[in-house]
């Protein structure tokens, strides 16, 4: 049985805006140093290029309903791991949309092989966008942790941030009552959400790299931001993510 509330309805295509779609997924877990798993919502993004392919952000596990809205849209180009945590459902993707680019963040391919998860990945992303992207999507490899790195993307057209575990904002009525306080304890819960506790830990000494990097950002002067996991900013992006990358300073 779930423990959180998932953002249904589930494995459908929201419209956030013009050629940029979200899809909320189901309930996936991370172990735990005390054994089981925390569970948590996910969700994941897809653009339409200017070129016509499809831009795959995060991909969330399989759903054949799903499947049939993403080829409605067009061709599937890229599927993209922002960051170490979020590839496990890339290799079943690529299994439906073999001509599809398995996109490969610092770390993952490592991670992946350590846990046993077969996954093929077909290049890396860089500190700059591809070619294949770059007219429709600024990005940034968020520096300073010494464990995980995560790559950021901007949707010019629709001046959106897209962000795996940078910040997570988990809504309080969508969890149980243990799991609102491992929430509150990790400073992810909404309206405070933030990048996790453990993960803030990794920057220690670092922390200027964080800044510079939150610098980038902001320079973009988001508008609304798209979360991986937990209530997104619609509106008022700029003061959310001050309040939320506070911990840079």
């Amino acid at each position: 049985m779930t423990n959180i509330g998932l953002y249904e309805p589930i494995n459908t295509l929201k419209l956030v805006a013009p050629e940029i779609w979200i899809a909320d997924g189901p309930e996936a877990r991370m172990a735990t140093p005390l054994g089981g798993g925390m569970p948590f919502p996910t969700r994941m993004t897809v653009l339409r290029l200017l070129g016509g392919g499809l831009w795959c952000h995060s991909p969330i596990a399989p759903d054949a309903e799903l499947f049939d809205e993403i080829d409605a849209l067009g061709p599937v180009r890229h599927l993209v791991s922002p960051n170490l945590l979020h590839y496990a459902s890339i290799a079943a993707w690529k299994r439906r949309y073999p001509s599809a680019l398995a996109w490969a963040s610092p770390g993952v391919r490592e991670r992946a092989a350590a846990r046993h998860i077969e996954v093929a990945f077909d290049t890396d992303l860089a500190d700059t966008p591809p070619q294949a992207w770059a007219a429709d999507l600024d990005q940034l490899r968020f520096r300073g942790s010494r464990v995980i790195e995560e790559f950021v993307f901007f949707h010019r057209a629709s001046a959106t941030l897209i962000l795996a575990d940078l910040i997570e904002n988990f809504e309080r009525e969508k969890l149980t009552r243990g799991m609102r306080w491992l929430a509150r304890i990790g400073g992810v819960l909404d309206p405070d959400g933030k990048a996790p506790l453990d993960m803030r830990l990794t920057f220690a000494g670092r922390k200027r790299l964080a800044r510079e990097g939150f610098g980038r950002i902001m320079a973009w002067h988001p508008q609304r931001v798209i979360l991986a996991h937990g209530r997104c900013y619609e509106r008022n992006a700029e003061a959310e993510l001050r309040r939320a990358f506070r911990w840079t300073g």
